[in-house]
């Protein structure tokens, strides 16, 4: 079984989450954003990111698939929960976990412009910008990390390791 190394410990992730939380405030102030976020990976960061914003938001959710059990992306995202709340005329924020490949978060940040908002941005905790395939906007965005598998504060590998409070690469 792989052993997960820290790499970016959880003292460091919880000041990133207050940083980027004072922007946001700062930039969603009497808007009443409806913050999105990316099941599953992103509900740590996104439950964190809310209580630190410290404003009134409204969250909601989607779902998307397109890894699996394997550490690759099969590269086609299938949509298994939509967003219930209504996305015409609001300020949506995405929030997620880590952008990798880039082609989910392209297919949401489409998808959803589609619906009207009155503006759309995306903030990512952790940017994996050497594995992009698909460039996309990231708006917030709290740390680069190498081109490695990540698991740790929210993140996973087969439904594992989601628990762990810092953000750690797995060695096998």
């Amino acid at each position: 079984m792989a052993k997960p190394r820290v790499i970016i410990p959880k003292k460091e992730i919880d000041k990133k989450v207050a940083e980027l939380a004072i922007e946001l405030r700062k930039d969603y102030r009497g808007k009443n954003p409806l913050l999105i976020g990316i099941l599953k990976g992103s509900f740590v960061f996104m439950s964190d990111l809310v209580r630190a914003m410290n404003i009134p938001v409204e969250i909601d959710f989607v779902r998307l698939a397109s890894y699996g059990a394997g550490k690759d992306s099969s590269g086609k995202i299938k949509l298994i929960k939509d967003v219930e709340t209504q996305v015409k005329g609001r300020h949506v924020l995405v929030v997620e976990d880590i952008i990798d490949r880039g082609i989910t978060v392209r297919f949401l940040l489409d998808y959803l412009r589609f619906r009207n908002p009155a503006s759309l941005k995306l903030c990512a905790l952790f940017d994996k910008p050497s594995r992009r395939k698909v460039e996309v906007p990231i708006d917030y965005v709290g740390f680069t990390v190498p081109d490695a598998f990540v698991v740790g504060y929210g993140l996973d590998f087969d439904e594992k390791y989601r628990y762990l409070p810092n953000l750690c690469i797995l060695e096998e």
